[in-house]
């Protein structure tokens, strides 16, 4: 798999820069005015996305294709089901998990949804795959190898959600992040695990989300959230 290739990865300088320029991004995002979340995580996208296509070779060398799209959208139903579970789960036995996965989805509120979606689409979606499993995960698996590479990067994923404060999306993180992480160790295109990161995004945050339909009440004193 071209992750493994030494030749096609980031520098151990140079991705300790990137990660040390994400974990600034996503705090920003995080802990700014609420109001303006949607701009600081686009802002944060191209800032990120554009590192790992101005430096790795495997996040330049993007496809997409049937192949590409069938396999995202079977990935993105998988993880889907995944969290229908772990909604459940976290609304029952997380400390404060409701009001946690509520916060969340406040965040729909703060734009027009088809903004939303174009944002989602067009740069935070891809630029989370070319960063995180085109950039952070070819470093780490040409040190330690494909899998714990892969394991690695899914915990340095979920690591940059910490700055929130909410543990449910944190644990979310780590959910999604272990599965694209997998998924491209084991050989997935990046192309697809694109397809599947946007198609999920879009469905479970603007399209069937698992919280109950209902108002949208905002919690009191909630801690900024990324989508």
């Amino acid at each position: 798999m071209s992750a493994e290739h030494p030749r096609r990865a980031p520098s151990p300088a140079l991705a300790a820069l990137g990660l040390g320029l994400a974990q600034a991004a996503f705090a920003l995002t995080f802990r700014g005015p609420r109001s303006r979340f949607w701009q600081r995580m686009t802002a944060t996208g191209l800032t990120l996305g554009g590192l790992a296509l101005a430096t790795s070779r495997d996040a330049r060398e993007v496809r997409f294709g049937p192949r590409e799209v069938a396999l995202g959208l079977a990935s993105a139903a998988t993880l889907y089901a995944t969290f229908q579970v772990g909604d459940r789960f976290a609304r029952r036995f997380v400390p404060g998990g409701d009001a946690q996965i509520g916060d969340i989805y406040t965040l729909r509120g703060l734009r027009p949804r088809p903004e939303i979606a174009a944002r989602l689409a067009a740069v935070i979606g891809p630029a989370e795959e070319l960063f995180w499993r085109g950039f952070v995960q070819p470093a780490f698996a040409a040190r330690a190898g494909r899998w714990r590479g892969a394991a690695a990067a899914a915990a340095a994923y979920a690591g940059v959600h910490v700055v929130t404060g909410n543990f449910t999306l944190f644990g979310a993180a780590g959910v999604a992040g272990a599965h694209w992480s997998a998924l491209r160790a084991a050989g997935m295109p990046m192309g697809a695990l694109i397809v599947s990161h946007v198609a999920w995004d879009i469905w479970i945050f603007l399209v069937q989300p698992t919280e109950p339909a209902g108002p949208q009440v905002r919690p009191p004193a909630p801690a900024p959230i990324a989508g």
